[in-house]
């Protein structure tokens, strides 16, 4: 039979036929295999989470002069939670952020709004939460968010994209998608450059994933 020989002979060999097969069966069933499986906070193993740093971003819109919402990023960010299914709605979570980690893709740019945080006399911007609620995969997590030496409570709005294994069989995976509104002025962010040329609302937002110890 021709299209069964491995030999070299007449027809196309079957080895090459199977391995796409393989592949392409592989490709079909990967996603649904790495895709979340619920969104039902109660079925969420309980247990400590830690952020996934290579797949978490924090953005930051402010309307530059009437022209341009601009856009910047914050890259160093950490994370974690400890998790109940049982009292989910007591989960208190922390995040902290590195006023330094600001990135424009302009190394200078980022030093002049970096400085606009005085990162030397406030090392770290923290997020730590006190209250969460919600219902079929979105919800709203209250807290105290500290930013320049001030404190003040925000409510971040979020999305639950679903728990899952992701990419480690045995492992388990949480995403969230998330915003939230501030003044910068809240935060004594006033001077007169940013008065002139920036907005004082300012539009946080954030995706984020979380493993499980």
């Amino acid at each position: 039979m021709p299209g069964l020989r491995t030999d070299g002979g007449r027809g196309p060999s079957i080895v090459p036929t199977l391995a796409a097969a393989l592949v392409l069966s592989a490709a079909c069933a990967f996603p649904a295999w790495a895709n979340p499986s619920t969104q039902d906070p109660a079925k969420v193993p309980a247990g400590a989470y830690v952020l996934d740093k290579r797949h978490a971003s924090l953005t930051v819109r402010i309307l530059h002069m009437g022209f341009s919402h601009y856009t910047l990023r914050f890259d160093g960010l950490d994370g974690s939670f400890t998790y109940d299914p049982a009292d989910w709605q007591a989960t208190r979570a922390t995040f902290t952020v590195d006023p330094k980690s600001v990135d424009t893709s302009d190394t200078a740019f980022d030093r002049q709004i970096a400085g606009y945080f005085e990162p030397e006399k406030y090392p770290v911007i923290s997020f730590v939460s006190t209250d969460v609620q919600g219902q079929d995969g979105k919800g709203a997590m209250s807290g105290d968010l500290t930013f320049h030496g001030v404190t003040r409570r925000v409510t971040l709005d979020l999305t639950f994209a679903g728990a899952g294994h992701g990419v480690a069989p045995l492992g388990t995976r949480l995403g969230f998608s998330g915003s939230t509104r501030i003044k910068r002025s809240d935060f004594g962010l006033s001077n007169f450059i940013l008065n002139q040329f920036t907005s004082d609302d300012v539009e946080v937002i954030f995706e984020v994933e979380f493993e499980k110890k």
